[in-house]
């Protein structure tokens, strides 16, 4: 199984050309992000993408914000998630992951949203891998463990992080709910978070290492998992960034660290770890 990781442009303030060159020139196979929305946008994107022979993730946000608007309905954020892929398509997106659905509403509801949602994924030929993220659907493991039991097709982006602050506890605490999740496991975004935020500071730090491990091991599961499946391709994106996540000096807002030293130092270590992982064949 092979490994392909991606720069994520959240917080990216480079122009496309130059931040495909510094995804490529970092070691990253490709870019993870939203994409542009006039046709002209769409083709420099197009461009550059050929030019620095970039793969492309895409994200797609419904609800108006990473917040959903709670007054957006099942039809609204599905109409939305369908014209966002639409414009998309001339980027050819290797995959892509949504961040979709509310927290606000029954398990019920979000079954039979996704349910419908799935259905794009046959009508445009590309993976839609859903993603566990706070406010939406997918913001607990409970929740999530039940909704996978009932739609045993769902393709799920695993950012762990997020569950962490939701429950205030590490994952792995949780290990019984990760495991029920594994086989449908697509994606991986590679934060860490802790008991009190979705991002810790730095995960080099010695503080925060039982909070990297703790992360590092439900990724080599969910791996372990995908080559049991016959994965021949994993993807994994660092997901490091601003808006509220990144700490700051208080009075001064100075970030605490650079995201974009972190992604880069994430890339690498789980570049290595994954190679370990590869040479043993069994989760390490």
């Amino acid at each position: 199984m092979q490994l392909k990781t991606y720069k994520t442009l959240w917080g990216n303030q480079l122009i496309i050309e130059e931040a495909c060159a510094q995804a490529k020139n970092a070691g990253f196979d490709g870019i993870e992000g939203r994409a542009p929305v006039t046709p002209a946008a769409i083709k420099r994107w197009q461009n550059a993408l050929y030019a620095f022979e970039c793969d492309f993730v895409l994200e797609v946000v419904t609800g108006g914000d990473y917040v959903p608007d709670l007054s957006w309905t099942m039809p609204y954020h599905l109409q939305d998630m369908e014209a966002q892929i639409q414009k998309a398509l001339p980027l050819n997106p290797r995959l892509i992951t949504l961040i979709t659905g509310s927290d606000a509403w029954s398990e019920s509801q979000s079954i039979e949203f996704l349910e419908q949602a799935m259905s794009l994924e046959q009508k445009y030929g590309i993976p839609l891998s859903f993603e566990t993220h706070r406010s939406r659907s997918l913001f607990n493991p409970w929740v999530t463990e039940r909704i996978v039991k009932a739609l045993p097709n769902l393709k799920l982006t695993a950012d762990i992080s997020h569950w962490c602050v939701v429950c205030e506890r590490l994952m792995s605490l949780e290990f019984p709910s990760i495991q029920a999740i594994l086989p449908q496991v697509f994606h991986i975004h590679a934060r860490v978070g802790y008991a009190q935020g979705p991002q810790v500071p730095h995960p080099a730090s010695p503080e925060y290492q039982n909070a990297l491990h703790s992360h590092q091991a439900i990724w080599r599961a969910i791996w372990q998992s995908q080559m049991n499946r016959g994965f021949e391709l994993t993807t994994l994106t660092p997901e490091f960034g601003p808006d509220g996540y990144c700490q700051q000096v208080p009075f001064t807002q100075t970030p605490v660290a650079d995201n974009w030293k972190i992604n880069q130092w994430m890339n690498q270590v789980e570049r290595s770890d994954f190679a370990h992982f590869s040479q043993a064949g069994v989760v390490i």
